[in-house]
């Protein structure tokens, strides 16, 4: 199971990192949008997981992406520190499956991921 991560918080990055790498999980990480659109396009991972605040290309954008460009229907979690209500709206009507408001325990993404894999029958 690959999971693309897009997250410019590097201390983020590393506990999430460690917790799912014990997992299993093949990861691909990015820390910009720019670089999230390239890596999913090249790598086909089977969940994104994106944080919506990061340089060059947000993670709303990266959903519409996804969603309306290439068409994809894999699963997007967002991170996000703004628990803004219009946000998570946004996020939701651009097709992301679900959302994490940080700071958030590695063990809840995990518990989230497995809650999509199984929903979607990904494995």
């Amino acid at each position: 199971m690959k999971l693309l991560i897009a997250e410019d918080d590097l201390m983020l990055v590393k506990a999430i990192e460690f917790k799912l790498k014990r997992e299993g999980y093949d990861l691909v990480i990015v820390n910009d949008g720019r670089e999230a659109l390239l890596k999913i396009a090249s790598e086909k991972p089977d969940i994104i997981i994106s944080d919506i605040m990061m340089p060059f290309i947000n993670g709303l954008e990266i959903i519409s992406t996804v969603r309306n460009d290439m068409k994809l229907d894999t699963p997007i979690i967002m991170l996000t520190s703004v628990g803004l209500e219009k946000t998570v709206l946004e996020a939701f009507e651009l097709g992301a499956d679900d959302f994490m408001t940080k700071p958030f325990s590695p063990n809840e993404l995990v518990v989230r991921i497995r809650k999509i894999i199984t929903s979607r029958k990904l494995q």
